[in-house]
């Protein structure tokens, strides 16, 4: 599903180039789960713009769902995303003009897929937002756009999701329901997930967690799962 080799990241900026990414060797399971931890400037939201072809490598190869990312161009990388990767983005990234059933419709109206504004109405009741499907971003709170933005990533049924703090705008109640949905999904689907998250706790329902420290993998631990007699 994942395979990245000797990935590395230099951006540009003012004081020179920074190097983000250092050497990343890392491989994930179709249908398994992985969380990314580490402290805040450890390069993981950018280990997740790499996978999702948001950002490209400056050397190393990306190859997920099984396409080597550095042969596209943005016009095949975008329809790459379209048909394989849903994203949940940190900061939301709706589209502020659009209400938020046509938000969650997009990408099955760009995929052109049959009955989106139905199925992103079904989406929406999952998420418990079957009262706001006519509501701009600009008028739901933070963690109402959280979800607005989890229901649009599950829109296309992706083979992976990848999601950056997808409980950070959420009480713990309602963040509880949002993760049972998120592994219930994938359980549904046989997808394969990538988060980012500080919660321990989170991190601890994945199959894999890999810590992140100054651009590197510092550690990879499988996760131990208790069979039930």
């Amino acid at each position: 599903m994942i395979d990245l080799d000797d990935v590395h990241l230099t951006l540009a900026s003012p004081a020179g180039p920074v190097t983000i990414l250092r050497g990343i060797d890392l491989e994930v399971e179709a249908g398994t789960s992985l969380s990314v931890v580490g402290p805040s400037g450890s390069g993981k939201s950018s280990l997740l713009a790499i996978i999702g072809g948001i950002e490209r490598a400056t050397s190393g190869r990306v190859v997920v769902c099984r396409q080597d990312l550095g042969l596209l161009d943005e016009d095949a990388l975008a329809l790459f995303r379209r048909r394989h990767i849903g994203i949940i983005f940190q900061a939301f990234h709706l589209v502020q003009g659009m209400t938020a059933i046509e938000n969650v419709a997009l990408p099955m109206e760009l995929a052109r897929r049959p009955g989106a504004m139905a199925r992103a109405g079904e989406l929406l009741e999952e998420v418990g937002l079957s009262h706001r499907t006519e509501h701009y971003p600009a008028q739901l709170s933070g963690g109402e756009q959280q979800r607005v933005a989890l229901a649009r990533a599950l829109a296309n049924e992706p083979d992976l999701l990848l999601t950056d703090e997808p409980t950070g705008n959420l009480d713990a109640a309602t963040g509880e329901g949002i993760v049972n949905l998120l592994f219930r999904r994938l359980a549904e689907t046989g997808a394969t997930l990538v988060l980012i998250t500080h919660d321990r706790e989170l991190a601890g329902r994945c199959d894999r967690v890999v810590t992140m420290r100054d651009g590197r993998i510092v550690s990879d631990t499988l996760q131990s799962r208790v069979v039930p007699a």
